[in-house]
């Protein structure tokens, strides 16, 4: 039996595959490769090469591979996109999930690890966010997210597909040897736009918006170690497989940095003066959004290994350093 990661030759998709592949898993990849790399795709899982609109497509690697549980990392993800490009992101996103839960009804698979994100709860009324915080997404991106999680709890009622959705914050670092590692084009993340400066790639950082009712008028985030996240992934994967029922679950280090206190850290660990300026706030963005992942600690018994800011800066930076050009593609 195999496990088939969509979107596996992106940023989070690749540390699943890497992390799958070295735990002893058959793994099978499918990416459109519209904004994933095929050099970031461990050379021992098995990779089509096909988008999840393209339901012919998906029936095909259904049919030729035995499929146990997927896990979903093929969305687009990009907020201030969504808000100009709305439609982009329901039908990539939304209608995307909807042919991915029609094949594996039609070939009988019903478990599915699935991609979330903060952005479902949009402006939250009180900090740290719960599993159970009002969902109020304020742009396409987190709507298209939590409308993918609604069709999934209407699947598991109709079908019997128990999927788990992890809801994750900002994620951030690389894999510790610097081998694989975070490369958008455009880049639009705080962290490897800021290394990306170090390295002297850009004159400098903006910031965007300093009157937040944050601590220093910027945004504050919860940063989560990408290895941390694909460690709760592969413990969802198996509490599904243990056969129990759909959940959802925060993922993050409940601790909140802001912009500014993420550049001072990245300052520290690249000994570099990296230059910055302040510029308007950017549409679709919370003040602050910090996690309580106490019921995955509990429940999944995930613990986090690289929660130190500094930490996931260094890894990234190990990253950047050897991979100025990303990938080269």
């Amino acid at each position: 039996m195999s496990i088939l990661v969509l979107g596996g030759a992106g940023y989070i998709g690749s540390h699943a595959v890497d992390t799958l592949v070295n735990e002893g898993y058959d793994t099978v990849v499918v990416d459109s490769l519209v904004t994933g790399h095929r050099a970031a795709v461990n050379k021992q899982a098995k990779f089509y090469k096909g988008d999840i609109l393209d339901e012919q497509f998906l029936n095909n690697v259904f049919e030729q591979e035995e499929i146990e549980t997927v896990m979903h990392f093929a969305a687009f993800s990009l907020v201030s996109e969504s808000m100009t490009k709305p439609l982009k992101y329901f039908k990539n996103n939304t209608a995307g999930l909807v042919n991915l839960l029609e094949v594996m009804k039609n070939h009988g698979v019903n478990q599915i690890v699935f991609s979330s994100t903060a952005a479902t709860y949009g402006v939250p009324k009180e900090l740290p966010i719960t599993e159970s915080s009002p969902t109020n997404p304020i742009n396409p991106y987190g709507e298209s997210k939590l409308m993918m999680e609604k069709i999934m709890g209407w699947a598991d009622q109709a079908y019997g597909i128990k999927f788990v959705a992890l809801r994750y914050f900002n994620v951030a670092g690389a894999k510790l040897d610097g081998s694989i590692g975070e490369a958008h084009h455009p880049e639009t993340h705080l962290i490897p736009i800021i290394l990306d400066t170090a390295l002297g790639n850009r004159n400098r950082i903006t910031i965007f918006g300093n009157d937040y009712n944050t601590k220093d008028g910027t945004n504050v985030r919860d940063y989560v170690h990408v290895l941390d996240l694909i460690d709760a992934h592969i413990a969802a994967m198996k509490y599904l497989q243990a056969g129990n029922p759909s959940n959802v679950f925060n993922l993050g280090s409940s601790n909140g940095f802001s912009n500014l206190e993420i550049l001072q850290s990245a300052i520290k660990v690249t000994g570099v003066n990296i230059p910055y300026e302040i510029g308007a706030r950017r549409g679709g963005d919370p003040d602050s959004l910090v996690a309580m992942s106490k019921k995955a600690r509990e429940i999944l018994e995930w613990t986090p290994r690289y929660e130190q800011i500094d930490t996931i800066i260094s890894s990234a930076w190990q990253w950047h350093q050897k991979h100025p050009n990303g990938y080269g593609d």
